[in-house]
């Protein structure tokens, strides 16, 4: 399978799911995945949407049951699309915080870590965090198109807008 070949058009994904960056004094909110999807690598807090549930509202639920914590309403940066090469696929709404109430405490889920913005540990991330999370940073809006086999990135197509990013609700 390769990129030209995922009919993108009309794609509907087998999950739904949210990433939550919380930053706060140049410094960033990320977790080391104990298990799922990515156990072991190091991402930002998220999961699946439930039914009925908003993305907004999944990303604040997942951070508060990963690290404790409760962000600050999230506003959303971009959506990213995922196919593998197994059939499976999940699309991601990510969302950026600026504040939290509470403490980040480890879970049987995850472990929270702060990372310097100008020091993310993308060796241990998954290989299109590279790609658009410099554009979150810096304010951007992003869609992004991902095809990977296993942990391996096949291929990818990344659009960037310029502009207002949206308030979640």
């Amino acid at each position: 399978m390769t990129m030209e070949r995922v009919k993108w058009d009309g794609w509907a994904p087998a999950q739904r799911a949210t990433l939550l960056f919380v930053r706060q004094g140049g410094r960033i909110l990320l977790i080391e995945k104990k298990r799922g999807l990515g156990a072991g690598k190091v991402n930002a807090p998220g999961g699946r949407i439930e039914p009925g549930e908003t993305a907004a509202a999944a990303a604040v639920r997942e951070v508060e049951e990963e690290v404790c914590v409760t962000p600050h309403p999230p506003v959303e940066r971009g959506s990213l699309k995922f196919q593998f090469v197994d059939g499976f696929s999940i699309s991601a709404a990510v969302f950026t915080s600026d504040g939290f109430t509470g403490e980040p405490r480890e879970t049987d889920e995850a472990v929270p870590m702060w990372v310097d913005e100008r020091s993310i540990p993308y060796e241990r991330m998954w290989a299109d965090d590279r790609i658009w999370v410099p554009h979150m940073l810096a304010g951007r809006r992003f869609d992004g198109r991902f095809l990977f086999d296993g942990d391996a990135m096949r291929g990818y197509e990344l659009d960037v807008h310029a502009g207002a990013v949206r308030p979640a609700g």
